[in-house]
């Protein structure tokens, strides 16, 4: 198991319950591919973007750490790749 970070840039424009379902569901996809989550929240409410993303210029930016399977962050980016409210994520692997 290797400790990773997921910065998930989403839409600034979803409304507090739409971005509660979408944390769950970052978090959720995961869990579901063997991973166990450390700590998770937003880490900045809607920071403006050095350059369009999907024609937004604004984001909210949510960290997510976590242990897990190096295959599990080949699933999970395609899990987030066809999520449309998802703007662009990057995995970071953290050393032990």
């Amino acid at each position: 198991m290797n400790k990773y970070e997921a910065m998930v840039i989403v839409k600034p424009d979803l409304s507090d319950e739409d971005k509660k379902i979408l944390f769950k569901q970052i978090d959720d996809a995961i869990i579901k591919n063997g991973g166990q989550i450390t700590q998770s929240g937003v880490w900045a409410e809607r920071r403006k973007l050095y350059f369009p993303i999907k024609k937004y210029m604004e984001g909210i930016y949510f960290l997510s750490a976590f242990t897990a399977p190096a295959p599990a962050i080949k699933e999970v980016r395609g899990i987030f790749r066809i999520n449309e409210n998802i703007l662009r994520v990057l995995f970071t692997r953290m050393d032990n």
